[in-house]
């Protein structure tokens, strides 16, 4: 690896700023999503599909929103407890030769962190380079010593947006969760580093419900970009060598599971992640699947979502029946009446808190990572998802889905009107405040 003196804390030098590699990442920054592709319109270029989102033009059509088509030549595991995904992502560590990229919103000083980290030393001693971004907000709990430990490893770990000196761009966070190793191998997904995942007994109850993917491939190489993207912007601890990559070159015809990566920031992304998850939904003929931890989505996400049931497809949303962050909870029952109303079946997951953020249409395509349906996810942070197109992975996503709602319970219109006036009132005012959380 190619180690050069670093440009000033979150001030990339031109030549940076100017590199290929930015410039490859999709869709562009600054771009303006023609409106016949957005959220609100796209469906009436969906709809003419018969099969959906089996339809050879609906890959086509994503590429046409997002700047990229789905491409072949990878493999995608998905993982839905915590445990299994992160003895992947440390084998992956422990294999590496190179380089180790690693960006979360939350690392904690817990066993399961403890865990990464030691894994990542060994690789530093090894000579591989080993590169760590996490939100300054989101690990705020985590201890200054913790961090130091790991610089004094020789692991090079940086902040985004710590309240001093960006407080100005406090609203805006780094929500996403990449692993990238060698640029060959990579995961995102739901989980952040902590042992409420289930990598290590949380310290009361169930381990949360959570899903990752584990993807080989080119998209390793793509998922390489978007973390550095979140390196440049974030402030380093202490100078340190700098992140070279080479532009990414979309592989065409390969064999293997088409994926797409789909991922946002601020100024970047934000409208074409909002309309392939549009696409997805009008796209569905038999069934759509979603499970999100935080729902309190705009006007128009509700929208699609009832137009889907409208036409006759199986619309099912597992929601949190148990969550940490209960304004949410109660944001999203103010929308609950309306989808009720218009076919939606919706279920709360009551083993654990739910934290995963998935989607399944006719069990044919999938999207796993880090995106809410709410209004943070599509304004202010930092996400990162893969379009899959893979009906075995599909088969398995829906086959998932179906024995959390075994764990869940259904909403039932009737008995939904009659819930007490406390709880309505709640749920109007927290719907009121939703695009404040």
């Amino acid at each position: 690896m190619v180690s050069e003196p670093a440009s000033p804390p979150n001030q990339p030098s031109r030549t940076e700023a100017n590199h290929s590699w930015l410039r490859s990442l999709r869709p562009l920054a600054g771009r303006r999503l023609p409106a016949r592709l957005s959220a609100k319109h796209v469906h009436r270029l969906v709809d003419p599909l018969v099969e959906g989102v089996a339809d050879p033009a609906f890959a086509t059509l994503l590429g046409q929103i997002d700047g990229r088509a789905p491409y072949g030549g990878n493999e995608v595991e998905v993982f839905f407890r915590g445990e299994e995904a992160f003895a992947a992502m440390r084998r992956a560590i422990e294999a590496a030769r190179d380089e180790v990229l690693l960006e979360s919103y939350i690392f904690t000083d817990d066993a399961t962190g403890r865990g990464v980290v030691a894994a990542l030393v060994e690789a530093r001693q090894r000579g591989v380079v080993v590169r760590v971004v996490v939100d300054a907000v989101g690990s705020a709990a985590t201890r200054e010593e913790f961090w130091r430990e790991m610089g004094r490893a020789g692991i090079e770990v940086r902040r985004f947006h710590p309240l001093r000196p960006d407080f100005l761009r406090h609203p805006f966070r780094d929500h996403r969760k990449i692993l990238v190793v060698d640029r060959e191998v990579a995961f995102t997904g739901g989980m952040n580093i902590a042992d409420e995942y289930g990598s290590a007994r949380p310290r009361h109850g169930e381990p949360w419900r959570d899903s990752h993917v584990q993807a080989k491939g080119p998209v390793a190489h793509e998922l390489a970009l978007v973390f550095a993207e979140s390196w440049h912007l974030s402030r380093s601890f202490r100078r340190g060598s700098r992140l070279v990559l080479s532009p990414f070159v979309e592989p065409h015809g390969a064999a293997g599971t088409r994926v797409m990566v789909l991922d946002s920031r601020p100024n970047r992304g934000h409208a074409e992640s909002a309309a392939v998850f549009a696409a997805l939904v009008a796209g569905a003929r038999r069934s759509l699947f979603i499970t999100n931890a935080y729902f309190a989505p705009k006007r128009i996400a509700a929208q699609v979502l009832g137009r889907a049931a409208a036409r006759g497809v199986d619309v099912r949303l597992l929601l949190p029946g148990r969550t940490d962050v209960p304004l949410v909870r109660h944001a999203g029952h103010g929308f609950f009446t309306g989808l009720l109303e218009q076919g939606v079946r919706i279920f709360e997951y009551q083993r654990s808190v739910l934290h995963a953020k998935c989607l399944v249409a006719d069990g044919l395509v999938s999207m796993v990572g880090s995106t809410n349906l709410d209004f943070r996810s599509f304004t202010f942070n930092g996400e990162c998802n893969l379009v899959v197109f893979e009906p075995e992975l599909g088969g398995r996503m829906e086959q998932a889905f179906l024995a959390d709602v075994a764990d869940a319970e259904e909403v039932e219109l009737r008995t939904w009107r009659h819930r007490p006036l406390p709880h309505r009132l709640g749920d109007a005012l927290a719907r009121g405040l939703a695009p404040l959380l």
